[in-house]
């Protein structure tokens, strides 16, 4: 870590700018800062030209949106980016450059081996060795990655194969509002006109999260593999991921089957994910519990549940995860690896 940094263990309270801050993350962000008691000493939040003037409420301040411009950095001690991949390239690094230590919920970043990408439940150390930007992983990964992680120390994970049913809100406001839009257009007969995504979301789902790839895969779903092998500091794993969109308001869930080097026992792997960080077990199927989006929703740690051995599996073991994807998977995660500096 570069001595600049160390302000930030030092000081009792920072300069925060927030790019993105009128989107869903960039809210969310806002309010974790809030509820954490982070020591705010000055918020700055950074929009679009067309944001600008608006006023977001903290601590009860109403705080005006500012442009984001290249000086919009002077001063800062931390900036959370929100805003998107193109935002994160241009104005991560001139952040970094005026001082600031960088936290960036885009993609752009996450495979650079100059940039830490970190869950600081499993690779906090890892933010030690920042430059100036500290990467947050793709919010099915970090769900995917909150009950997978504690079962690999304990039993070695070889590879996975997982569906994720994700949620509309991890593309934005705007998917919101599509969703909200087409089922009010169902319950009236009117015809649904799709922007957001391909097809209607409303009463469907779309096996399709991110751009495809040569191989049939989508970006997102090589995120698990690629992310995961950099977070857990294994090169050699390997996950066959589908990811679907479903017509959820708030928080992912992922049906894993996973592979391990050594057996596998219910009652191991119950008292592993029980102690593991940030991860609540809900599993009594006999009383129709188990996580569901409905329940993470809102809250900081995700949900486990429905273990069972893997019957394709020698070393198996299938689970299903639920997490918020703007908490966990984005803003809570940002927020956590500020507090580790």
């Amino acid at each position: 870590m570069r001595s600049d940094r160390l302000h930030l263990l030092v000081k009792k309270s920072y300069n925060i700018a927030v790019v993105g801050a009128t989107g869903a993350v960039g809210a969310e962000l806002l309010d974790v800062l809030e509820r954490r008691a982070f020591p705010v000493e000055r918020l700055r939040v950074l929009a679009s030209a067309r944001s600008a003037g608006k006023t977001m409420r903290f601590h009860d301040e109403e705080i005006e949106v500012q442009e984001l411009r290249e000086d919009s950095f002077a001063g800062a001690d931390l900036a959370f980016f929100s805003a998107g991949g193109d935002i994160s390239r241009k104005f991560a690094p001139i952040a970094a450059g005026a001082g600031a230590v960088v936290i960036d919920n885009s993609s752009t970043f996450r495979m650079n081996p100059d940039v830490p990408l970190v869950i600081p439940e499993i690779n906090g150390a890892d933010a030690r060795e920042h430059r100036g930007i500290i990467a947050n992983p793709n919010c099915t990964t970090a769900v995917s990655l909150m009950a997978l992680f504690p079962l690999h120390v304990a039993f070695g994970v070889r590879r996975i194969f997982a569906s994720s049913y994700q949620a509309v809100s991890g593309t934005g406001s705007r998917a919101i509002a599509e969703l909200k839009q087409q089922v009010a257009q169902a319950e009236s007969n009117s015809p649904a006109a799709p922007e957001v995504y391909p097809h209607p979301i409303a009463f469907n789902v779309l096996p399709h999260v991110d751009g495809f790839l040569d191989t049939g895969y989508t970006k997102e779903e090589m995120k698990i593999e690629n992310e995961g092998r950099r977070i857990m500091h294994l090169p050699d794993f390997r996950a066959s991921v589908t990811c679907v969109r479903v017509p959820v308001y708030r928080a992912h869930s992922v049906a894993i089957s996973a592979e391990f080097d050594r057996p596998v026992s219910l009652e191991e792997a119950y008292e592993v994910l029980r102690n593991a960080p940030g991860l609540d077990t809900v599993d009594d199927p006999a009383a129709n519990r188990y996580p569901m989006p409905i329940a993470a929703a809102g809250r900081d740690n995700c949900q486990v549940g429905r273990l069972r051995r893997d019957c394709a599996f020698d070393n198996g073991l299938a689970f299903w995860v639920s997490g918020d994807q703007l908490l966990k998977g984005a803003a809570l995660n940002a927020v956590q690896i500020a507090e580790l500096l």
